[in-house]
């Protein structure tokens, strides 16, 4: 079994309006217009918009859109009440049953949290492996299901997302240094007896880190508790976009049977992806 994790997962423009005289008129700002993607699949459409507050993410998806990577691959992995991946180039041909979710291109793209960007139900999102830099795949993605959060689960939740940041920080403290290139050795060459022991040693000095704890935003947690989402992903994993419309679909493929590694028992597949606008 390996250890890589698989969760694997308005910037505004100002238009000057002038008037027939030599008078300026006050600078208006209006909203940038996002990228539409539409996502078909072997059970329906799925329309999506990319945020402009993650650039990185929404030009590499509009690339690798373009260059026709994302066409036939498979939903590999699928979680009810959790979320629905995609993204692997190997997933095209590959075999029923068979373990996906390490395809990609060679490289990665640059994490890009941002705090008004969250796991609400619909949110798209990069998936990534555990390294160290948490930056996300050049290819494979998630849309979130989610549920229905209540305020007693959104406090575990918000307890979940420090817990992930104090152990990042105890990973980047140089004082750490050895402890973190061991760990991260040991997850490289899949030993892991050496990555449980160096993971619990981690887990222990996160637990007195001193830091910034995040608190999930009241508006935020308003949504999760009716709309819905995966609020445990806040800022460890990048949202760079949304669905529009096919909510109903994301649903439908989120319940459908699966096997082993969380694959779908029968294949659902992008049959064709493609930017509208």
């Amino acid at each position: 079994m390996k250890i890589i994790l698989r969760i694997l997962f308005f910037s505004i423009c100002t238009v000057l309006l002038w008037s027939c005289g030599s008078k300026q008129k006050p600078q208006i700002a209006q909203a940038e217009k996002r990228t539409v993607i539409e996502m078909l699949t072997n059970f329906g459409p799925i329309y999506l918009e990319l945020y402009n507050e993650t650039p990185q993410h929404r030009d590499n998806f509009i690339k690798i859109i373009e260059d026709g990577v994302l066409d036939s691959v498979l939903f590999h992995r699928v979680i009810q009440d959790f979320m629905i991946q995609g993204g692997d180039p190997d997933s095209k041909q590959a075999p029923d049953s068979v373990s996906l979710g390490e395809g990609g291109l060679n490289y990665r793209v640059f994490p890009e949290f941002h705090p008004t960007l969250f796991h609400k139900k619909g949110a798209l999102a990069a998936a990534r492996d555990n390294n160290p830099d948490r930056a996300s795949s050049s290819t494979q993605f998630y849309i979130v299901q989610g549920k229905v959060f209540t305020d007693s689960m959104l406090t575990l939740a918000e307890q979940r997302i420090n817990d992930w940041l104090a152990q990042d920080l105890v990973k980047k403290d140089s004082v750490n240094h050895e402890l973190s290139e061991a760990f991260y050795l040991a997850m490289r060459n899949n030993d892991i007896e050496n990555y449980t022991r160096l993971n619990d040693s981690i887990v222990a000095l996160a637990k007195n880190y001193e830091f910034e704890h995040y608190t999930i935003p009241d508006d935020q947690r308003q949504v999760y508790k009716t709309l819905g989402g995966t609020p445990h992903l806040d800022q460890n994993y990048t949202v760079f976009g949304e669905v529009i419309k096919g909510l109903n679909v994301v649903d439908s493929i989120a319940a459908v049977e699966t096997g082993d590694f969380d694959r779908p028992v029968k294949n659902v597949r992008i049959l064709h992806i493609r930017v509208l606008e």
